[in-house]
């Protein structure tokens, strides 16, 4: 495992990090998923308000296993989408959320907080200064964003910076080497080439979620079968298709498989980065682990991306 470090945070966050979004239960095939991913090093989990059910799984797992303090978690709340309808991007919907998300983990603080969604209407004063409240009272250790533009981002840590107040220390937007054409959810944020240089010019770290694409490069899917209508609509062009063949040629090349690649593309970035990973079985988690220990190039992660039309030798 390898491991990256967040400005707030007192333990290194390993760079896989473990998603619950579809942890149903503690049966023993999720035991035994959570168990093996602990014992290769993992050390971080990914869950949110809008989750339903996952916060009180993962802390009673957590309990039950003892490794609160030896663990990161990652939580969200101000979904549009939870709890009253609409937007829900300001001071009392943060607290509300936050405060049952502790709640149902079982724990007094979480180490990273993102607001799940952002609504450019509202100011980032109020915003930053609820956050900061709950910095101080060290119910989180560091906040960030999840699916706000690198603008928005910016003009909350200038505001931040300007009133003497702790900014946004990671953001967690969608970074694949598939590029969507539209958004796979409403309200959601990818990382294009002008956030990615934004991050290589100020390091914020990006943990990505849906990193693989929704399987994009596992080779289930191929351009003339049309069957998964969510795929068609966000990956499904022309440059996707390119990607998708130079990843076969490199997988080739170093005897792995694309889907391998593809992750590896992720996590070889100019700037700090991670991928929220969701694997069904250690086989899975183990194939994640190789793409984390597969070092790409810069020049291999520029050609992949269609930026050089070669590798030079």
């Amino acid at each position: 495992m390898k491991y990256m470090q967040i400005e707030g945070v007192n333990k290194q966050i390993s760079r896989l990090i473990m998603g619950t979004g579809d942890l149903r239960n503690l049966g023993e095939p999720e035991r035994m998923m959570l168990d093996a991913y602990i014992q290769a090093g993992g050390n971080a989990f990914d869950t949110a308000h809008q989750y339903r059910g996952r916060e009180q799984i993962l802390g009673s797992w957590l309990a039950e296993k003892q490794l609160r303090e030896q663990v990161v978690i990652l939580s969200k709340g101000a979904h549009h989408d939870d709890g009253s309808p609409g937007p829900r991007v300001n001071p009392q919907a943060i607290r509300k959320d936050l405060m049952e998300s502790l709640e149902r983990l079982g724990t007094d603080y979480v180490d990273l907080y993102a607001l799940h969604r952002d609504d450019p209407s509202v100011a980032v004063g109020p915003i930053m200064e609820e956050l900061n409240e709950h910095l101080q009272a060290k119910r989180i250790r560091a906040i960030g964003a999840s699916n706000w533009s690198y603008q928005r981002i910016q003009e909350a840590n200038e505001y931040a910076a300007g009133h003497k107040l702790t900014g946004f220390a990671f953001s967690s937007s969608n970074l694949s080497l598939a590029k969507p054409i539209e958004p796979r959810w409403e309200g959601v944020v990818s990382a294009d080439e002008d956030t990615c240089r934004w991050h290589a010019g100020n390091q914020l770290p990006l943990l990505s979620w849906s990193a693989q694409a929704g399987g994009f490069f596992s080779g289930n899917f191929t351009p003339e079968d049309r069957s998964n209508e969510e795929m068609v609509r966000v990956y499904y062009s022309s440059g996707n298709w390119e990607r998708y063949r130079r990843t076969v040629k490199l997988a080739e090349e170093k005897q792995v498989t694309p889907i391998q690649i593809a992750l590896s593309y992720v996590l070889y970035q100019p700037f700090p980065t991670s991928a929220i990973i969701g694997p069904r079985n250690p086989e899975e988690l183990e194939s994640s682990i190789l793409s984390l220990n597969l070092e790409l190039t810069p020049q291999e992660v520029e050609w992949l991306d269609l930026q050089r039309e070669e590798i030079s030798k």
